[in-house]
């Protein structure tokens, strides 16, 4: 597969996703195998292990939507969250970006037992 993004066969895709799923996911797992042993050997581990959350991600979704909300967030967490690309940035620059930090915090209430009197 051609590294432009414009020559992806989209369409070859889609019909092969529709008329043979297994086959599509055959072909999805052998490229991806292919693009990950292409790396450099400093790359690959991080890669196997990231395509392995992401396999993990769409197995344990209910559906093919839920399972792109579930890698999509993935990926914002890398950016965003506790030492996320955003972290590393400002740990490089020493400039922390515009944004804020909202910190979450909620009361815990105890919550006593009631016993049944009858």
């Amino acid at each position: 597969m051609n590294n432009d993004e414009r020559d992806f066969p989209f369409d070859e895709w889609t019909q092969l996703a529709t008329h043979d799923p297994q086959a599509f996911e055959l072909t999805r797992a052998r490229i991806l195998r292919s693009l990950i042993e292409a790396a450099p050997a400093t790359s690959r581990r991080r890669l196997e292990g990231l395509q392995w959350q992401i396999d993990c991600a769409r197995e344990r979704a209910d559906n093919p939507l839920a399972a792109c909300i579930r890698i999509s967030g993935m990926m914002w967490d890398t950016v965003l969250g506790e030492n996320g690309l955003v972290d590393s940035i400002e740990q490089l620059t020493g400039v922390k970006p515009v944004r804020e930090r909202t910190r979450r915090s909620a009361a815990v209430l105890p919550f006593h037992r009631h016993r049944d009197s009858s």
